[in-house]
């Protein structure tokens, strides 16, 4: 079974959006695990902290390494194989190849940041690959999280019906989507595209191709310059 455990001080967040849809019914039919541990079990004195000031002074606070790897160590065997993904607006960039990896394997940990930061020398000592879900900062790691898991577990086996429905989609061939069109055939004056209703499934496909290359060009030029 694909599983995920996640690193947080909320856990009361999970599942949340995890636990609807498609990934809510495959949780429900134990295609997936979802696990989330509360790092301030291990956090220090009454009220658990697990923070504490940026050495060399400066705002806010960090996330304390003895106490995040407290919280690693005593859920993590030696043996667990899964990538261990701290979510960060520093990290390398999640895409669907990122997405389609993980879903082959065993399943993720994903470590949510609060604060300023996490301590850097546990981010070294427990092997923990930065992973931004984007260009901009959240209060903390916990949505990112359920965008990698979301993104995640469509991918695997059952989940989605038609699996070849995701090979179509933006992101895996590089281009983004073409435009998707559905009943009734005249809607406030627009027309679906008479292509689409003529039943040649090779001119169908070819027309698709340059919706999806003319849409990447105006929209995300940068996808056509990394496939270059």
């Amino acid at each position: 079974m694909w599983r995920a455990t996640i690193f947080t001080l909320f856990p009361e967040m999970f599942p949340g959006p995890l636990g609807v849809s498609l990934a809510g019914d495959a949780l429900a039919r134990d295609l997936w695990n979802l696990e989330a541990r509360n790092i301030r079990a291990h956090g220090f004195g009454r009220h658990r902290s697990v923070d504490d000031t940026p050495a060399g002074g400066g705002p806010g606070m960090v996330m304390r390494a003895d106490v995040l790897a407290a919280s690693l160590d005593a859920a993590l065997s030696e043996g667990d194989r899964r990538p261990r993904l701290l979510l960060s607006p520093r990290g390398a960039p999640f895409t669907q190849s990122h997405a389609r990896a993980l879903a082959a394997g065993e399943g993720v940990v994903l470590i949510c940041g609060r604060f300023e930061g996490v301590d850097e020398r546990v981010i070294f000592a427990r092997d923990l690959a930065e992973t931004s879900i984007g260009d901009y900062v959240l209060s903390g790691g916990e949505i990112a999280a359920m965008v990698v898991c979301d993104a995640c577990v469509r991918l695997l086996p059952g989940v989605i019906g038609k699996e070849k429905s995701t090979s179509e989609e933006s992101f895996e061939a590089g281009l983004l989507e073409y435009p998707h069109y559905t009943h009734p055939r005249e809607w406030e004056g627009r027309k679906i595209p008479d292509i689409l209703l003529s039943g040649d499934h090779a001119k169908i496909k070819a027309w698709r191709e340059a919706e999806a290359l003319k849409i990447t060009r105006e929209r995300r030029p940068d996808l056509l310059k990394r496939g270059e």
